[in-house]
Order: structure tokens, then sequence, then C-alpha cells
């Protein structure tokens, strides 16, 4: 009979990997090439985001630096910057996070029905008002007045069809979808009916546009972004769960009604906050959201988040820069980035071949 020993029957165990070897545990990353490949790739596109930020700023100012005339054409230029970092915040943080609450990946707060809703009030404010409606509907009362509206929008549409015994989120995306149709018909009725030159007033408000926000708005508009934003991001990790699907969230000790309906509320002010500042960008959260994703190699929001922000800083700054300094074109950025997130739209939809 063969000796026994203690190294015969001590029990064989697996080595434990380790940091060196590429691994990091059960962290947000799966290896630790892929963490450094985020860091990289965050101080990449903040060093992108500093350099297009100057360049918007002081590229090209004709008059000499130090003078008050220069340090005036910097400050109105500021403005404009601000405008861009909250469109990209708003549009990045409430994209991110519906889909998160929809658990999709394909479809935009848009589909609710807000661009819609803000065209038709739009038009109708110069169709029953004629070209002086569109001067009537600016200032910060009027702006405030167009947010509560969509904001009020969202509510009653998610107080109706995510409350009762037939909750159902599907249906809610589903009823936005022909509400945000039939907003779109109506508006499209009534500009038919103006005159060429009232057309022409309104087109130019329904195109999304950084000159169409007033600095005057920025006093309302930023509170309500940076607000909404921070409480999402602060909630990033309730956002992991409810990613995982409502029988997940419920396991875990969360009121998946009550989640969804608060994410939806916030992501509503977002979306209503973007729109009533430059008008529809029905594309660029879905464009940036998908980039996010690729980029960051994990589906934690609170690393998310920061890669759709910047990356959405590079795309829209970067475009207003070049549209504006080198084509004289600043108004086709919305069209550049409305070609280039629908094209991403479709390419997405025919290589996963399903919504």
């Amino acid at each position: 009979m063969p000796e026994t020993t203690v190294e015969s029957i001590a029990p064989v165990t697996a080595p434990v990997p380790s940091v060196e070897s590429g691994h990091t545990g059960s962290g947000a990353f799966a290896t630790a090439r892929q963490q450094r490949r985020y860091w990289i790739l965050i101080g990449a596109l903040a060093i992108l985001s500093v350099l297009i930020a100057v360049g918007i700023v002081t590229w090209n100012n004709p008059v000499p630096f130090g003078t008050a005339g220069y340090w005036r054409i910097t400050q109105m230029r500021a403005g404009s910057l601000l405008v861009i970092a909250l469109v990209v915040v708003c549009q990045a943080v409430a994209t991110v996070s519906f889909q998160s609450a929809t658990n999709n990946r394909i479809i935009t707060p848009s589909i609710m029905g807000f661009e819609a809703l803000y065209v038709a009030i739009q038009t109708a404010a110069v169709f029953f008002l004629g070209a002086v409606g569109v001067t009537l509907f600016q200032g910060v009362a009027q702006f405030a007045l167009m947010v509560v509206l969509m904001v009020g929008f969202s509510l009653m549409l998610y107080g109706w069809l995510l409350s009762g015994k037939y909750a159902n989120l599907q249906v809610m995306l589903l009823v936005g979808i022909v509400l945000g149709g039939g907003l779109g018909s109506v508006a499209t009725f009534m500009q038919r009916m103006l005159t060429p030159s009232e057309f022409d007033i309104l087109t130019a408000k329904l195109f999304g546009s950084v000159s169409n926000a007033d600095s005057s708005y920025l006093p309302l508009a930023v509170p309500l972004c940076v607000v909404s934003a921070a409480i999402l991001w602060w909630r990033a990790r309730r956002l992991d769960i409810i990613a995982l699907g409502k029988d997940v969230t419920t396991n875990l000790g969360l009121n998946h009604r009550r989640e969804i309906i608060l994410i939806l509320f916030l992501v509503s002010v977002l979306m209503a906050t973007t729109t009533a500042l430059v008008g529809p960008l029905t594309f660029l959260g879905f464009l940036v959201a998908t980039l996010a994703y690729q980029f960051a190699t994990t589906h934690e929001h609170r690393y998310v988040f920061p890669v759709a922000i910047l990356t959405g800083f590079v795309i829209l700054g970067g475009a207003y820069f070049v549209l504006k300094n080198i084509f004289y074109a600043e108004g086709a950025v919305s069209i550049i980035i409305e070609a280039v997130g629908g094209s991403a739209f479709l390419y997405v939809i025919l290589r996963k071949g399903r919504l």
C-alpha cells in the first residue's frame, strides 16, 4: 500500500489571478489593460475638448489681444461654448439613462415626442399670431413655459401609462411614438398654410442650432441641467441594476416602477431644457451613447457618463468650430450631426437586425 503523505491529500487549488497577470477581479473592467485603455481614452478626450474649447473662444479674433473689444468678443464666444456644454451634458446623460431604463440601446428620448411638441408649439405660434409669434415666444418666461409644457407632457404620459393595472413600459413607448407622429402631422398641416415669408422665419427656429440659444436663458437652463444630470450621476449604481431588467431590480429590493418614473422625469427635464434652448437634435444623443459604450468597454454608468459627455463635446464642439471658422456655415452643424447620427442609427439596426 503506497504511503500517504500530507502533500498527496492536500487539495489542489487554482492559482488566483493577479492584477499583474492582466485581471482586475470583479470590478468595472475585465482586465487591467481595459482599465488603462479607459483612462488613456478619458485623457485624450479631455485634451481634445480643451483644445476645441480654446479654439472656439480665441480663434480668429479680429481685435488685438488684451483690449476691451477682445475680451468682449471672447465673452460672447464663451456663451456659445457654455451652450454647447449644456447641450452635450443633457443629450449624453439623458440618452444613456433612457436606454438603460428602457433596456434598449437603439431608442432615444426623442421617441417620446419632445421635439414634435416643440415643433408643434413653434408652428402654432406662427400660424395663429403670424411672424410676430416667433418673437413672442422668446424670453425667459417663454423658455420656462416651453420647458414646463414638455415636462408636463411627459409626466402625463408616464403617470398614465406606468401606473394602474396594465402598466407597461413598451406600451408607453409606442404611445409616445404615436403622439409624436400626430403632433408632427398637425405641425406639417399648419406649416402648409403659412405664407412663404412666415415659413422661412419658422424654419430658422426649427433647426437645432447653437445660435438659437439666448444667453438670458442660461440662468434657468444651467441649474436645470446641472441638478438633473447630477442626480442621475449620483444614482449611477441604481441605473446599473435597472439596466438588468425588472425582475433583477425587484429581487434586489428596488421599486422598479418608482425608479423608472424618477429616471424618466429627470430625462424629460434634460431633454426639455436642451430642446427649448437650441431646438431639435434628434440623433446627437444616440450617436454619443453608441460611441460611449464602444469606447468605455464597460456598462457601469459612472464610467460611461464621462465618456459620453466628452465624446459629445468633441463631436458637437468640433463640428461647430470647423463649420464656423473654415466653411462659414455654423447653421449646418445640426444637419451634419443628424446625417452622421442617422447613418449610425441605420447601421446599428441593420447590424442587429431588430429594434
